[in-house]
């Protein structure tokens, strides 16, 4: 078994709805250092599957991590829990709790899933991070050390331009289109193979007798980003959606005094990661240079480095 003192060790964590991962780095790594180890565990969004679920998920997603390096799990020096669904001192307060009782680190940050995005992209943390996966947010930090935020208020508020908004307003047309309110869409008949249906009326019970979750229905966008190769109506969907995200940085550029294309942007989730064609439209419509973007897939990577920085 390998032998490492703690103090040498910091573990960072990105707690999503979809699922959990943890790793083990050591002290002062950057975003190009490979981690000693990896963990992975269910979802951990507390707002999503609840905080008994959500920090069982992160528990276990540190447990495996260690056990990946062929560690005994131990006390580390810093640990950075960057959570989603943790935007608030109230979830950030508890969560912080619960990690000091556990007894992980002798030193615990809980943030947003926003900021490690941020640490990952820019060296000093100051730019703004674009998240569209499940749901969506854009949040930023001035050079005077102001952090505030745009959009993340949740499905039922918001989260526009993300893959669980892309989805239902893909599903709303075509039931708009199957009532002959709306233009008509291969969005239907798309939806109906996705469900395995004969008749639309068979969209209910998937949707709603199937108790699909908020990540489940997500997925779903993929069937609009199929159809706009060919379809207007999912085309105007994604426009509109891009048109959201967009709107979302260039809000908080100018909150944040931010030259208009000189930024560091930092990219994250799976709609805007996985859809080149649709992140090079959002980048078009906010008009930043293309080398001040950066792609973020492990944002926990920058929660390991937001675990060394909370050290200092």
């Amino acid at each position: 078994m390998v032998t490492l003192s703690h103090n040498n060790l910091v573990i960072g964590v990105d707690a999503g709805g979809t699922s959990t991962l943890a790793w083990l780095s050591k002290v002062g790594g950057t975003i190009a250092d490979a981690p000693l180890s990896k963990g992975h565990a269910g979802p951990g969004n507390p707002r999503a599957v609840g905080f008994a679920a959500a920090t069982q998920a992160i528990a276990a997603a540190v447990s495996s991590a260690f056990a990946d390096a062929a560690l005994a799990p131990s006390r580390v020096a810093s640990l950075c829990l960057c959570v989603a669904g943790a935007g608030r001192a109230t979830e950030q307060e508890q969560l912080s709790g619960w990690a000091d009782s556990q007894g992980f680190a002798d030193c615990v940050t809980v943030t947003d899933d926003a900021q490690p995005i941020l640490a990952a992209a820019s060296s000093d943390g100051v730019g703004i991070a674009l998240i569209s996966g499940t749901g969506s947010l854009a949040l930023g930090r001035s050079a005077s050390g102001r952090l505030d935020r745009v959009g993340g208020w949740g499905h039922l508020l918001g989260d526009e331009g993300s893959g669980y908004s892309i989805a239902i307003a893909g599903l709303r047309a075509a039931t708009l289109a199957t009532d002959g309110r709306a233009e008509q869409t291969m969005l239907l008949s798309r939806f109906m193979e996705r469900f395995d249906l004969s008749t639309p009326a068979g969209l209910i019970e998937s949707v709603y007798g199937a108790a699909l979750s908020r990540q489940q229905l997500a997925l779903c966008c993929e069937v609009v980003f199929e159809a706009a190769q060919h379809d207007d109506v999912a085309q105007e969907i994604l426009n509109t959606a891009g048109t959201e995200l967009s709107e979302m940085v260039i809000t908080l550029a100018r909150k944040l005094s931010f030259t208009a294309t000189e930024y560091r942007l930092g990219i994250a989730g799976g709609v805007l990661l996985n859809q080149p064609a649709f992140r090079a439209a959002v980048m078009g419509k906010i008009g930043i240079r293309p080398e001040y973007v950066v792609d973020v897939p492990s944002p926990v990577a920058g929660a390991c480095i937001l675990a060394s920085r909370s050290m200092s």
